[in-house]
């Protein structure tokens, strides 16, 4: 009799993920995308551009009193943004 592992499809499909060097860059895509939901439509109306770069989330604002604003809870939403996504992918956000 032959037995086999079986594995559920979630665990199969980040092993495959890591194994290949992918999981990282999709866990920074969803952070990215995840911005918008956390954060809302008001300030989303206000970003020019959001990416990761270092383990950090870089935000491009068009507004300088929002970026003041935000620079003081930046540990915060870094920690919602990593929530969202159930992963610990980014460590801070910087605000430009």
């Amino acid at each position: 009799m032959i037995y086999t592992k079986v594995q559920p499809m979630r665990d199969v499909l980040l092993a495959f993920l890591r194994k290949e060097g992918l999981e990282t860059p999709l866990l920074e895509y969803r952070i990215t995308q995840a911005w918008a939901e956390v954060m809302g439509e008001t300030i989303n109306r206000y970003t020019r551009q959001v990416y990761v770069r270092d383990g950090q989330l870089h935000v491009r604002l068009a507004s300088a009193p929002l970026r003041q604003n935000l620079m003081m809870e930046h540990k915060r939403i870094a920690k919602k943004l990593n929530d969202s996504v159930g992963s610990y992918v980014i460590s801070d956000v910087n605000f430009h």
